[in-house]
């Protein structure tokens, strides 16, 4: 791992975080990596998260507890003069600055919804760390299914990075715009992008490379014209547009419509009552986008995968 990491000025330093309660890093981790077989994002049986952070000058290791109901503690390997900026980073990932007590009180009047608001209660809006991770995996995720597209997300990490290890944990950092951008189309192919997706991503790396996209420009804009300026790129729809700003730069106000697994998780949580969808958005607003995370969570609590343990390195992987 440390061949990964710059040699000038390599540390190691531990923080402290404080964080309103109620907090759960576990809640918030499965929310963030969706399944277990993530390749970035890691959770280890002790409960500590693990995440290579890119978008630095140079790489830094951040390692993740939850040490008290209203600390997470956090271990930074790399230049310490990256640390501040990591820092922030691990904050913005985890969604430590969210209140949701809005989102709580709205759900607690919702019938169907109540009792999983209860049981998630403490999960805060994960963000990715850089817009780029954002569009690659709203892209990746469009029109296929949750299992499908993290195996080509697994795939393509794997084509385009090194793995980093820690114990018994192989895991990988975010591969970067040039190493997608450098990479040949047969190889991003055999990783199981259409060539639709593809050539979108391609679009999406020319416009964050070229300055003509980035986030400062986003954050400018209220939801509805940031996700106009995303739908500008040819490939990016409306559902793609709201997963990036949902996901990406952490806009509560958006849900993303018209979405296959969010009909089924309805249906897995509310049962045999009836949904007025449009109505319960409104009701929800402007964090409507927690419905999203906790539906999620919902089929992830369904399937057993809610919190459970990245999976030990193995070799050949």
């Amino acid at each position: 791992m440390a061949s990964l990491i710059a040699e000038s000025v390599v540390s190691r330093a531990e923080y402290e975080c404080p964080v309103a309660v109620p907090y759960r890093l576990d809640l918030t981790v499965s929310a963030l990596r969706r399944l277990s077989s993530n390749l970035v994002d890691v959770l280890t049986p002790e409960g500590e998260y693990l995440r290579a952070l890119g978008g630095l000058r140079t790489l830094v290791i951040a390692r993740v507890t939850q040490s008290g109901p209203a600390t997470l503690a956090i271990s930074l390997d790399g230049d310490e003069r990256e640390h501040a900026h990591a820092l922030a980073m691990v904050r913005r990932v985890l969604g430590v600055e969210q209140d949701l007590a809005q989102f709580n009180r709205a759900a607690a009047h919702i019938p169907w919804l109540a009792s999983l608001a209860r049981r998630m209660r403490g999960v805060r809006p994960p963000r990715y760390p850089t817009l780029w991770e954002a569009c690659v995996n709203a892209v990746v995720f469009q029109q296929i299914s949750l299992v499908a597209a993290t195996a080509i997300m697994h795939r393509l990490i794997v084509a385009l990075g090194r793995p980093l290890v820690s114990g018994v944990f192989q895991y990988y950092a975010f591969p970067t715009i040039t190493s997608f951008r450098d990479a040949e189309d047969d190889l991003l192919r055999a990783a199981g992008l259409s060539m639709g997706k593809l050539m979108t991503l391609r679009r999406v790396c020319e416009a964050l490379a070229g300055g003509t996209l980035d986030e400062t420009m986003l954050e400018r804009h209220a939801s509805p014209d940031a996700a106009a300026i995303l739908r500008g790129i040819k490939g990016i729809g409306p559902w793609t547009a709201a997963v990036i700003l949902l996901r990406g730069l952490g806009r509560l106000d958006v849900f993303p419509m018209n979405d296959t697994s969010v009909t089924r998780n309805l249906t897995l949580v509310s049962g045999s009552a009836a949904v007025d969808v449009e109505g319960t958005l409104r009701a929800l607003s402007p964090q409507q986008g927690m419905l999203y995370y906790h539906l999620l969570l919902a089929r992830l609590e369904a399937q057993r995968d809610l919190g459970r343990p990245s999976a030990p390195a193995r070799a050949g992987r």
